[in-house]
């Protein structure tokens, strides 16, 4: 095996893999801390909108092939993803325990889309640093539909996990959460708290 078919299957086998049993682990985490009558439906949009980010340039790697634009949508996916979960950990840690295991849980949900595109960026070193004006090669940003790995049985394997083990869990505690709530994003004010929700693990 070559070193490019094995930074693919580390993508393929270990990336992909590891980061979809950390966003399942996560929200595992949120359900044991009530989340629906503590941090309630406006944390879990924000779940939802960093699934959505991501998704974009989880698809993107998958269906297209890598050029100039395909790196900087993921580029530009992985920093809104990044922005929007310093916001959710904000919110989350003002309004309930967020706790040791999901903090570990987290760190492998920042690294693992960075590994990912770090890999992905190797694998297409020239387009990738031609997006900066250096190499050999000219940027391309165009729109193509990739002839390569991974099969349609992988693909369609990891889109039945996805659905199965993110999206579905992730609108089960959004619908969860508005009906904690009567509809609200924002539960009531919980009037017998002595002490602010916190980080715990220090």
């Amino acid at each position: 095996m070559d070193t490019t078919q094995l930074t693919i299957s580390v993508l393929m086998y270990f990336v992909l893999p590891i980061w979809l049993a950390a966003g399942f682990a996560d929200y595992l985490c949120h359900r044991a801390s009530n989340i629906a009558t503590t941090s309630g439906a406006k944390e879990s949009i924000l779940h939802l909108l960093q699934f959505a980010e991501m998704a974009v340039a989880v698809l993107a790697a998958l269906f297209l092939e890598i050029n100039a634009l395909v790196l900087l949508i993921m580029l530009i996916c992985f920093v809104l993803h990044e922005a929007t979960a310093l916001w959710d950990v904000s919110y989350a840690s003002a309004t309930r325990d967020v706790t040791p295991i999901e903090q570990h849980v987290h760190s492998f949900l920042e690294m693992m889309p960075l590994m990912g595109f770090v890999l992905i960026a190797v694998l297409n070193w020239q387009q990738f640093i031609a997006l900066f004006g250096f190499g050999q090669e000219q940027a391309r940003f165009t729109i193509a539909l990739r002839s390569g790995p991974p099969s349609w049985l992988y693909v369609t394997i990891m889109m039945v996990l996805v659905l199965l083990f993110e999206v579905l869990p992730y609108v089960e505690e959004l619908v969860r959460g508005l009906k904690a709530n009567n509809g609200a994003l924002v539960p009531p004010s919980r009037s017998g708290d002595a002490d602010p929700p916190r980080l715990r693990g220090d």
